[in-house]
């Protein structure tokens, strides 16, 4: 009889901590990254009776948390981070490292993408050219900026007028009166200064089987380090009788640094190559994807240059295999940062830290570290939150369960009360 007192004050606890463990997943069915936990029972064996065995009751097994997938939230932040299957992202304070789920990061003062609670975010950093490295660390992106880069190559389509006559010598002095068509673009020399080049075209000679052109590329004083206006590069350029272009002569420098002299202080000699367009005889093209010289007025059709000046960090990106992508403000893009999950063989078996964070232990086994997407891990998703698996219909249903539980455990004890007064009443 007063085994069943026992019994019955087991199944109270029991119920009772399952309550707490439902309490605990309803508290926290909005909180980002949230696994809820399951309460695990068993029975207490240890009387024989003949044959029969007689229970003592009941005890709290294990707690466990479910990965199961959360539904995702879309957020404005490009640093909210969801994680689309198994892994866990990586963290690290002074105190060591922890695991989560939850996808809430920032940029703290120094520039560390970091957790609400201060915990950097770990991954796999990229040098300045944007190559990727295997150096496992914090990321950080304050001091991320885009170097320059000289222009080597200046690349132009025109239509130059077949009708247009010849003009006198070019002169640099006069060079609109000596010219048949020109055109500017922009070059960057070795700082990332920009500096005007102005190219003019000169139709040179007029046969049957096709014309001839001259080209001048003209650096004005305001821009080269003699502070004169002059030919800095030069070459002719060939077409057949069908306005097709079929010769470029190669580029001839006209200083003896053997490339352009900017001011600013850049490196003297800086070549750069013009590029007209796949010629027939030269570059064994068509002749038609480029320059070409037919009867219609000169144009400039489309021009581009491959340098750029020093840009900072105007915006990121990051995809779903964790690449972390610089926007700059020069117009360069690069990477920044790779993210790295960590995979566990046994995950129920981490260490609840609290806010969200885990830690390993014995049970869960050493974390598998790799990139999203690769080894068994999920994909980020960016501007999304992994919200908490808590099934409230289903924690309200086993509310009531645990309830029952502990009301029928009391009604035992009213009972084996009742019994043991009657006993006591026997004397009387």
């Amino acid at each position: 009889m007063l085994t069943s007192l026992f019994t019955a004050v087991s199944g109270m606890n029991a119920n009772g901590t399952a309550l707490s463990v439902i309490g605990d997943n309803v508290a926290n069915m909005n909180t980002t990254g949230f696994k809820a936990s399951r309460a695990a029972f068993g029975d207490i064996l240890s009387q024989q009776l003949g044959e029969s065995q007689v229970g003592r009751g009941v005890l709290l097994t294990s707690v466990k948390p479910e990965f199961t997938q959360g539904t995702f939230e879309n957020t404005a932040s490009v640093l909210d981070l969801a994680l689309d299957g198994d892994g866990f992202f990586i963290m690290k304070d002074n105190s060591g490292t922890y695991y989560g789920r939850a996808g809430q990061f920032d940029v703290d003062k120094e520039g560390y993408v970091v957790n609400p609670s201060g915990n950097r975010l770990q991954g796999y950093t990229f040098s300045a050219t944007g190559a990727s490295t295997s150096s496992l660390g914090d990321i950080n992106i304050s001091s991320i900026n885009s170097a320059p880069s000289d222009t080597q190559t200046v690349t132009i389509n025109a239509n130059l007028d077949s009708r247009l006559t010849i003009p006198a010598a070019f002169d640099v002095t006069d060079p609109n009166n000596t010219s048949s068509f020109s055109t500017s673009v922009t070059v960057y020399d070795t700082l990332g200064n920009g500096h005007i080049v102005n190219v003019y075209f000169r139709k040179d000679t007029e046969t049957a089987t096709g014309n001839g052109w001259e080209w001048f590329a003209v650096v004005d004083g305001g821009d080269s380090s003699s502070g004169n206006t002059e030919i800095q590069a030069q070459g002719t350029i060939d077409f057949t009788n069908n306005g097709e272009l079929d010769v470029e002569s190669a580029v001839t420098y006209n200083l003896a640094s053997g490339g352009f002299d900017f001011n600013g202080g850049a490196a003297a000699g800086q070549v750069i190559d013009f590029d007209f367009g796949t010629s027939i005889t030269t570059d064994g093209g068509t002749g038609l994807d480029g320059t070409t010289q037919f009867g219609a007025p000169s144009n400039t059709s489309f021009q581009n240059q491959d340098g750029y000046s020093s840009g900072s960090l105007k915006s990121i990106t990051i995809s779903t295999d964790g690449i972390m992508t610089g926007i700059f403000t020069n117009g360069q893009t690069r990477g920044i940062a790779q993210i790295v999950l960590a995979k566990f063989v046994s995950p129920t078996g981490l260490t609840k830290m609290g806010k969200g964070l885990y830690a390993e232990s014995a049970e869960s086994g050493q974390p598998l570290i790799s990139t999203p997407g690769n080894s068994g891990t999920g994909t980020v998703l960016s501007n999304t939150l992994e919200l908490s698996n808590v099934d409230l219909a289903e924690e309200f249903v086993k509310m009531i369960l645990s309830q029952r539980g502990f009301q029928a455990n009391s009604r035992v004890i009213s009972a084996s009360d009742e019994l043991m007064v009657e006993l006591v009443n026997l004397k009387r």
